[in-house]
């Protein structure tokens, strides 16, 4: 979500005029607290490359630090021994409404699994995991470390530059071979490119978000990992922020620079922003199923494992991913309220018979670099 009360329109028409009076007080003082000047610093960033420089399992955390989450949550915590690591939810970290099954939850689970393995290799270190080793418990993963030749990963570096990037993306399309590139041949990725399919996924997303932000609990619960100014990325270094919505350097500026909007202004926005530029601009778009009868708790851990491999994938190639995950967060709240829509019968049509949507994500070539969010340090999330 882009929680902020303006549009494109209204932050570059109220770009002249605001930047005409930033040498007043109360401006000044707002450019320092948003961090105007220079944006994505501060210790709340520091672990993006900090990680590099710690040593053994440290280093190891340090990076699964980095990975994915649903709404920058980081739902992890960490046990750390000289020959292991324990990857365990941190049932605190939730998202209430959003996310009733816990399903996003252990996806990000499997994103900070996948970087802690893949950082591996650099570091002399070979992983043997074993996920859910307690049954159904905190406990997600185990990784025994082996020491071993260091050897080279070449997704682990681009660990540190993987950022969720919610800008326009450039009107070039992707080819399949690219697509089939960042997949790995993986048979549960869809992708949906050709021009009408692409586009019903796109209204679709829409009016999911519609919907998501007219059911008030949900509304509440999404806007509630919004981070409106810099003291408050610094005091919780997670979730969504300004830095992170994709802005050229004035939108972001200006935006830095007004007082931050209430949540339905911000839930406004976000429809706005979903309708004008994420669906008007992507190229395609991916969807991680799972076997309509095995949604277990393996299946998303590993589908998070597999996504974080395909954001990195994009990475190294210049491809921008964004995850748009409106539509299956209104379906399971569907499922625990009862209510029903269109939006399930809509979706199947897209997928293969038997396919159970569980994340969709869009990709493109970007028209500017993203930029990274806050992040919780190695110390932050040890056990």
């Amino acid at each position: 979500m882009a929680p902020t009360g303006l549009s494109r329109r209204q932050v570059l028409g109220a770009a002249g005029a605001t930047l005409a009076v930033a040498a007043t007080g109360v401006l000044s003082y707002r450019a320092y607290d948003g961090a105007v000047l220079d944006p994505g610093s501060g210790p709340a960033y520091a672990p993006w490359t900090a990680w590099r420089e710690l040593p053994g399992p440290a280093g190891l955390v340090g990076a699964a630090v980095l990975a994915a989450s649903p709404h920058n949550t980081q739902p992890w915590r960490f046990a750390v021994a000289a020959d292991a690591i324990d990857v365990l939810a941190d049932p605190a970290r939730g998202t209430g409404s959003i996310d009733p099954f816990g399903r996003e939850r252990d996806v990000g689970l499997g994103c900070a699994l996948e970087n802690l393995v893949l950082a591996c290799a650099p570091q002399g270190l070979r992983p043997v995991v074993t996920l859910l080793p307690d049954g159904d418990g905190d406990r997600v993963a185990h990784v025994g470390l082996v020491p071993t030749a260091p050897g080279a990963e070449p997704l682990a570096g681009v660990i540190d530059r993987r950022h969720t990037h919610r800008g326009p993306y450039r009107p070039v399309p992707l080819e399949p071979s690219t697509l089939a590139s960042l997949s790995g041949g993986e048979p549960s990725v869809v992708w949906i490119a050709e021009q009408g399919p692409r586009e019903a996924l796109g209204r679709l997303l829409v009016d999911a978000a519609e919907a998501l932000v007219a059911d008030e609990q949900q509304s509440i619960d999404n806007f509630a990992w919004f981070r409106a100014t810099h003291d408050e990325e610094e005091r919780h270094r997670d979730g969504l922020v300004l830095d992170g919505q994709g802005f050229g350097a004035l939108e972001l500026g200006v935006a830095k620079l007004l007082p931050p909007a209430s949540r339905v202004d911000g839930d406004r926005f976000w429809v706005d922003r979903t309708r004008d530029v994420h669906t008007a601009t992507a190229a395609a778009y991916g969807v991680i199923t799972v076997p309509e009868d095995d949604d277990s708790r393996a299946r998303r851990l590993e589908a998070g494992r597999l996504l974080q491999r395909i954001h990195l994938r994009a990475t190294s190639l210049g491809v921008a991913l964004q995850h748009m995950n409106q539509i299956t967060e209104r379906l399971d709240r569907e499922a625990t309220t009862g209510t029903v829509s269109d939006l399930g019968p809509r979706f199947a049509a897209l997928l293969p018979t038997g396919a159970r949507p569980l994340l969709t994500f869009r990709v493109g070539l970007p028209e500017r670099p993203a930029r990274p969010t806050p992040r919780r340090s190695f110390g932050d999330v040890l056990r």
